[in-house]
C-alpha cells in the first residue's frame, strides 16, 4: 500500500538583486531667440449710482472699443478677444451700498506689432493698460525642439563620458525624462486711464531663453 503523499515546499525566489552600475544624470539645452508675439490689455472702468447704468456704460466702451479694433482682426496677426467684465458696489462707512463700480478689458494680440499697436490706438474708449510680450506657437515648438535635441546630445555624450571614466565600454539607457520648463511672459504694466491718444504706442520686444531639461538613468556596462 503507497503511503501518504505530502505536499513539497515551493523552491524559494531567488533574492531580488538590485541593478548595478547605475547612473544619475541630467543635461540641459538652451536657445535664445526674439520674442514674436505681442499682447496688449485695453481696459477702462465706469462709476454710478446704479449697477444698471454702469453695466450699460461699461458695455458701450467695449463695442465701441470692438468696433475700432475688429476691422484689421487677423487670426494669427491680430486676435481680438474680450476679458474682464464686472460689476460691484462700494459701501461706505455704515456698510450700505453707497454706489457701483465696474471695468472691463480686451485683449489684442498677435505677430503684427504695427496692426496690434494701430488698432489699440483706435479703440479711444479703452486704455492700454498692460503690455507682455512672449513666443508664437509655431516658434515655441521650434524652439523647444532645437533646445530637446542639443540636451539629447549632451545626455548621450555625458553618459558616454561618465561610463568611459569609471572604466566601462558603454551603456544602455534604462529611464528618461524631458522636461520643457515654462517660458516666462515679461509684462510691462502701464497706468490706467480713461482714454488714450491716437497715436501707436511704442513697443520693443526682447529675447527669450527656450530650456529643455533630459534627466534620467543609465546603466554602464
Amino acid at each position: 500500500m503507497a503511503g501518504p503523499a505530502y505536499a513539497q515546499p515551493a523552491p524559494a525566489a531567488a533574492p531580488w538583486a538590485a541593478p548595478q552600475n547605475v547612473l544619475q544624470l541630467s543635461a540641459s539645452g538652451q536657445v535664445e531667440v526674439q520674442q514674436d508675439l505681442l499682447r496688449l490689455v485695453l481696459s477702462t472702468s465706469r462709476e454710478g449710482a446704479d449697477a444698471a447704468s454702469v453695466q450699460q456704460q461699461l458695455r458701450e466702451a467695449l463695442d465701441a472699443a470692438l468696433k475700432a479694433v475688429k476691422t484689421t482682426a487677423q487670426p494669427g496677426q491680430m486676435d481680438v478677444r474680450t476679458g474682464n467684465f464686472n460689476v460691484h458696489p462700494r459701501y461706505d462707512r455704515d456698510g450700505k451700498i453707497s454706489g457701483w463700480q465696474g471695468s472691463t478689458d480686451l485683449a489684442l494680440e498677435g505677430r503684427d506689432f504695427p496692426r496690434i499697436t494701430a488698432a489699440a490706438a483706435r479703440a479711444g474708449t479703452l486704455a492700454i493698460t498692460n503690455v507682455s510680450f512672449g513666443l508664437s506657437r509655431e516658434t515655441r515648438a521650434r524652439v523647444e525642439s532645437e533646445a530637446q535635441a542639443q540636451a539629447i546630445e549632451r545626455f548621450r555624450a555625458r553618459a558616454a563620458e561618465i561610463a568611459k571614466a569609471f572604466g566601462f565600454a558603454g551603456y544602455t539607457l534604462r529611464e528618461v525624462n524631458v522636461d520643457g520648463g515654462n517660458i516666462p511672459m515679461p509684462v510691462v504694466a502701464m497706468a490706467r486711464a480713461t482714454s488714450m491718444k491716437a497715436e501707436p504706442v511704442p513697443v520693443e520686444p526682447g529675447t527669450t531663453t527656450v530650456q529643455v531639461t533630459v534627466s534620467g538613468s543609465v546603466q554602464a556596462h
